[in-house]
């Protein structure tokens, strides 16, 4: 049974995004702390995409990222919601610190780590869950506009795109600005807050 002091948050991901990556391990900071009621989603960038006007090198980058996606969305459909952080926690953490762009090399290390069989691979270049993907994606982008990307979060049913952050804040840092963010969520006429960013992902 939830606390009635228990935040209900929706967290969309795609686990290539090093600025979802950096949210999300905001996220798990505060949670260590306060009372969250965290479900995770897959989202895509690939989808989020595929009829912008983009440059050739960022869409060179989709076929992985789509890899990762149909394979989250591949899990949780066959394994349950149960699976989906501990496997974005495996592939993000080889991907993001680890800094692999080897899309073989860091499915083979999640699914190892999360105790799923080798030959679930084969869901990452199959099309068997697109449409459960998709209607992720969409779930999550359709509550902040089409003009946003990954991540998305949604603090007791009121969705923002971000926060964007680098590096990752803990401890008290970490829940000054959860705090924020949580008044902002329910202040009903707060719609956008927003500046250029001046810093690259910076990892633990």
């Amino acid at each position: 049974m939830t606390s009635p002091d228990t935040v209900s948050v929706d967290f969309w991901f795609d686990p290539s995004c090093p600025w979802a990556w950096m949210t999300s391990r905001w996220v798990d900071e505060v949670a260590a702390h306060r009372s969250l009621d965290v479900t995770w989603h897959i989202m895509s960038l690939a989808v989020l995409n595929e009829n912008n006007d983009v440059s050739e090198e960022y869409r060179a980058f989709f076929p992985r990222a789509l890899r990762y996606t149909r394979l989250v969305a591949a899990a949780k459909e066959l394994h349950g919601d149960a699976i989906v952080k501990p496997l974005y926690d495996a592939l993000g953490t080889r991907i993001h610190p680890g800094g692999s762009i080897d899309s073989d090399e860091v499915i083979t290390g999640a699914l190892t780590e999360v105790g799923l069989d080798a030959d679930f691979a084969r869901y990452a270049d199959s099309e068997e869950f697109d449409e459960q993907m998709r209607a992720s994606h969409f779930d999550g982008i359709e509550r902040v506009g089409q003009d946003v990307g990954t991540p998305v979060l949604s603090v007791d049913g009121v969705a923002f795109f971000g926060p964007v952050i680098s590096p990752a804040p803990k401890g008290d840092e970490a829940l000054a600005l959860w705090d924020g963010v949580v008044a902002a969520a329910r202040y009903p006429g707060f719609f956008e807050l927003k500046r250029s960013r001046t810093a690259d992902p910076i990892f633990d």
